[in-house]
């Protein structure tokens, strides 16, 4: 899979495209219907499928400040694309300057002059242009001038999850943030992943018989609610299965929210200044504030018993 930033990236030489435009944060499983059918039918047509996003998000130039609570980092985001069969990834920098492109501009510009697209498979509520005043009806009537046709598909997930809603970015947030996380893996397709480098903290852990992974999270992760979850500690091509702390450490009196992972049974792991990732099962119970030293100990046993249980079932 060929991946590029900004439209000069792109080959001259680059054949007809069926195309895909939209933030695709965290690919969930209505982004992965759209991304399968524009690579299906790009084969069909004897084309390449092309998948557009935006770097940083279009909410941060247009209203700083208002940047949404990312379900996965873009180059995640394109290796899970590259895993569906896209033959190119291309990240357009958002700026101040593109965001005034109108949607005439923004499909000659991208579509037409660029990609050259043949076909451009969308949601129905896919938007566009300066102040988003596209949208799929404009889209068609301007494929129709410029020889590209279009194709929406209609996605909606069931289950306890979604009861029959649109699968969305936003719906899979608000779970996260809600502490459901197996809710939230309904519409991701898979358990929500947060990643980073392994930073010391105040090695409590470590003292009380459970050392930990001090994850510092990348800049606008979407983190789950406080509480404790069953999950996985994964480095490089290990994958181990964890209890994991999302918190202040109350019985501590912490300030500092963190996230952090214990690789269960796994003793003398040195991951300090290591890219690790933690991805979330199940959700275990609230975060506490205990009495006694004791008490929190006991309290964490039955935590990683319940965590082995659930990640061995899996």
């Amino acid at each position: 899979m060929q991946r590029w930033r900004g439209l000069t990236e792109v080959p001259e030489d680059w054949g007809r495209s069926v195309v895909t435009i939209g933030s695709f944060d965290g690919v969930h499983q209505g982004h992965q219907l759209i991304i399968g059918r524009a690579v299906d039918r790009a084969r069909a047509l004897g084309a390449r499928s092309v998948v557009v996003t935006f770097d940083p998000h279009p909410s941060e130039v247009v209203r700083p400040g208002s940047h949404p609570p990312l379900l996965a980092p873009h180059h995640r985001r394109a290796d899970l694309m590259g895993a569906l069969g896209v033959d190119a990834v291309l990240v357009l920098p958002f700026t101040s300057e593109f965001s005034q492109l109108s949607a005439e501009e923004f499909v000659r510009q991208v579509l037409v002059d660029c990609l050259h697209a043949q076909l451009v498979v969308e949601g129905p509520n896919f938007r566009f242009g300066h102040r988003a005043a596209g949208n799929v009806e404009l889209l068609a009537e301007l494929g129709g001038r410029h020889d590209f046709t279009v194709e929406v598909l209609d996605l909606r997930i069931t289950g306890a999850a979604g009861d029959g809603a649109p699968f969305s970015s936003t719906l899979a947030r608000r779970l996260i943030a809600e502490g459901d996380v197996v809710g939230a893996a309904e519409v991701l397709g898979r358990p929500h992943q947060v990643e980073g480098v392994v930073v010391r903290g105040a090695q409590r852990g470590r003292e009380l018989g459970y050392p930990t992974a001090n994850v510092e999270t990348l800049p606008h992760t979407a983190i789950p609610a406080d509480g404790v979850y069953a999950g996985w500690l994964t480095v490089g091509q290990e994958r181990m299965p964890a209890a994991i702390s999302v918190g202040t450490n109350p019985t501590f009196d912490g300030t500092e929210r963190t996230v952090e992972a214990y690789a269960i049974d796994r003793v003398g792991l040195d991951l300090y200044g290591l890219h690790v990732s933690v991805d979330f099962l199940a959700y275990l119970r609230g975060m506490e504030k205990f009495d006694t030293i004791e008490a929190l100990l006991d309290r964490m046993a039955d935590d990683v018993k319940r965590a082995r249980e659930l990640t061995d079932a899996v």
